[in-house]
């Protein structure tokens, strides 16, 4: 059936260091990756349902912000 392949760690890695330009620093690439780790983390949580709404962040944001 349609197996779906699943990019491994190493391989994400390699396809990020390829996009960078080659006179990037140390601090670029972490951050990168950071950001890399963060937006999949995100992209599992929405899929598990572990968000919430537009309407609900507002009212959580409204206890913050003075009007």
């Amino acid at each position: 059936m349609g197996e779906v392949a699943t990019e491994t760690a190493k391989q994400k890695v390699e396809q990020l260091l390829r996009q960078l330009p080659d006179d990037c620093d140390l601090e670029d690439i972490q951050y990168r990756l950071y950001v890399l780790q963060t937006l999949e983390n995100r992209m599992k949580a929405a899929e598990a349902g572990e968000f919430v709404s537009q309407e609900e962040a507002e009212k959580r944001m409204s206890k913050w912000i003075l009007k």
